[in-house]
Formats: structure tokens, sequence, C-alpha cells
């Protein structure tokens, strides 16, 4: 990576990525190994040592494969400072099975062995992940990260839910908030984990522990979505408070727990843009991650999604024809038309469950108690909802 010069803003860049997380510099490593000269604008110019993000991600095996393709999976945790990397935890923790529970007996469980995978999905540590992405980058020659945005033939917005850039442009950005938060925390539990993903849907809340610290770790991260009254609330209490509550809600699944960090808090909302791609004086715009869409992390699918639209977006440019230009509109629909069909899906899938599961009616508690247990006893329909939520077809 080239550090930003005076003569920067001067040169000619094929691909300005103005967004510095993690589906931003994911796509600047895609596109400079296809030789294409790419300005990264809101990345830290060297790669961040600190800690205190809470975020966990559940990444998909086409996450993965993506992920290792740019030489950025984080298969081992980089040490902070001070520390030897033998000190560190894993940054990556395999998940081998998953139980997701209802109000009543509802129950539902897969195994990595049933569908021949040695891990459904993977927890990867937040920072770690975003430390091997910003040192990949910082080694890239091709990648030039910049304060202010330069002229390009194609400008991708990866800016996030509240991207700046996309409302100067006017492209109109739809928001359904739900009324609730993300409750985050990581929590430290007297039993092991056992690389088990444990999900509880109960009195219209939405709690899941993932495991974190490698296959034989015993800390968690918490994502418990709750009326936002109820998350202020549990931001402003105790962490011993806190910390009991989890484990009661849980039934006691890991034993006796305590914080390991404080908690933190964000809305939910339902969100995605009209359009993906537009055309100005400058040239093409795309975009990408949460600029173009959000959607209720219950499924664990946000960050895959975004992902996807890097991966697909790359394959467009890569493939298209010699004579077209990068910021061409007809070009980038084939990026739009792609991604759109497969964002609108897992939005429809996420906002229907949370509307499902967000009832208190017991009527209607029973009904989908009684359908866990019957997706359960199938075979089959079990089998494509675990292959789905791998991110494989079939």
């Amino acid at each position: 990576m080239s550090q930003a010069s005076p003569r920067s803003t001067h040169r000619r860049f094929d691909v300005t990525i103005r967004g510095g997380g993690v589906v931003g510099h994911t796509l600047a490593l895609l596109l400079a190994r296809d030789r294409l000269r790419v300005a990264l604008v809101g990345a830290p110019s060297r790669p961040a040592t600190g800690g205190g993000d809470v975020r966990a991600y559940a990444l998909n095996a086409a996450a993965r494969d993506l992920l290792r393709s740019v030489r950025a999976w984080p298969e081992d945790a980089l040490a902070p400072a001070g520390a030897s990397v033998a000190d560190a935890p894993p940054a990556i923790t395999p998940v081998t099975g998953m139980e997701v529970f209802g109000d009543g007996h509802g129950e539902l469980r897969f195994g990595a062995a049933d569908q021949g995978t040695d891990a459904l999905t993977w927890i990867v540590d937040v920072p770690a992940l975003e430390q091997r992405l910003a040192h990949a980058v910082h080694f890239q020659g091709g990648i030039e990260c910049l304060s202010e945005a330069p002229p390009a033939a194609l400008t991708v917005i990866c800016e996030g839910k509240r991207s700046a850039t996309r409302a100067e442009l006017g492209m109109e950005f739809e928001v359904r908030p739900y009324p609730h938060k993300a409750l985050a925390t990581r929590l430290r539990c007297a039993r092991p984990h056992g690389g088990v993903a444990r999900q509880w849907f109960r009195n219209g809340e939405i709690m899941a522990l993932l495991p974190l610290g490698g296959a034989q770790g015993n800390s968690v991260a918490l994502v418990w979505s709750l009326e936002t009254q109820q998350a202020d609330a549990w931001l402003a209490a105790a962490p011993d408070a806190l910390a009991q509550a989890v484990q009661e809600r849980c039934g006691q699944a890991l034993g006796e727990m305590q914080l390991e960090s404080p908690a933190q808090a964000w809305p939910l909302e339902l969100a995605r843009a009209t359009r993906w791609i537009a055309r100005t004086a400058q040239g093409g715009v795309a975009l990408a991650g949460d600029a173009a869409h959000a959607m209720h992390p219950l499924a664990g699918q946000g960050l895959n999604v975004g992902l996807a639209d890097a991966a697909e977006l790359a394959r467009v440019l890569h493939e298209r024809e010699y004579w077209r230009e990068l910021g061409d509109l007809k070009l980038l629909r084939r990026y739009e038309r792609a991604r759109q069909a497969d964002v609108n899906a897992m939005a429809w899938v996420t906002d229907g469950l949370f509307g499902l599961f967000a009832q208190t009616d017991s009527r209607i508690q029973s009904l989908r108690n009684w359908g866990m247990q019957g997706v359960d006893r199938l075979g089959p329909l079990k089998h494509w909802l675990a292959r789905q939520a791998m991110g494989q077809a079939g």
C-alpha cells in the first residue's frame, strides 16, 4: 500500500472506494489483484492495534474462502503490544453445532458432522479480522489509502448505513426501524461452550451466544435483540446484574457468567437502497455492504451478504468486455440485478422471522414451537436450512 502524498490526488485511479470497513478493504484487495489502481478512502494509514470492540461476526464458507483468497483470513490472532502470539486467544472459533430454542419445547439442533463438514460457520473476532485486512492492504502496492476521494472511473460507496456520499448523490435509502436494539458484550462462562452457537427466541426477544476463544474456549459473544427501552436500561445496569440476567435467560446453559467488556448497543432496522448504481459527471457509482442494505442480525448473515457484494462486483468488473469502461451503467446493472435479488430474499426471511418471534400471543407461540419441532424431525428440510446458513446451495 502506498502512503498518501501531495501528488496522490493528481493520479488517475480506476476505482475509488469510499469506506474503510471490512467490505471496503476486501473489495480493494480483490480489485488490486486485477491490477486496477484503487484509492481507499477512510481507512487508517496503518493497521490498528487497539481493542474494545465487542462485535463478533458469524462467517460462512463463502466468506471464509473469499477472505482466504486475499490472504486476510485471521488464522491466528495478532498479538497486542507487549504480548506474544502464543498468548493471544484464537481469532477464529469453528462452530460445530447450533442449538435454537423457542418459548416452550420447540428446539432445533444442527451438527457439522451431519452436514459432512468440520464446521457449520466460523465466529471471527472483529478486531483481528480488521487487522488482517489492514495488513494485507498495507502490503498491496496497487492500493493507496487517502483522506479525500479522488476522481475515478468508478466510485464504490461502502460507508455504512449512514453514508453521507450516498445521501449527497440523492440515492434513495428506505429505512424501517425495528422497536429493538441489539445489545452486545462478551462474557466468560464457568463451562466451555464446546463450539456450539446457541440462540433463544423467547418473550419477543432474541438472544444469541456465539462461541469465542477457539474450540476449547469458555468465552461467548452476546447479541441480544430486545426492546429499545429495556436495552437502554441494561446498558445503565451494573455488569453483574446484566451477567445474571443473561445467565437466567439462557437457562444456565454455560453456568455462571461474568462480563469481560462493557456492553454496547445500537438500533436495529430493515433498510435497503432502491437503486444500487448511478452515473455522475465523474463516472459510475455503486453501493455495497451496509450502504446498500441492512437487516436484523438474527440470522447472522449481515457481513456475509456484504462480502458477497464485494465478490460479485469484483467478478463483474473482472469479466467485463475489454472495450467497456468500469463505470458503464450496463455493466454495473449486472451487479445490481445479481445482488438485489439475493439481498431482498435474505431481508424478507429475517424480517419475517423477527415478526413471527416478536409475537407474544400464546397461540402463535404454540404454533411456532410446533413448527420448530417439525423441522427438527424433517431431515431433508433441516439439511437444506443448514446448507443455506453455511452459504452453500443444495
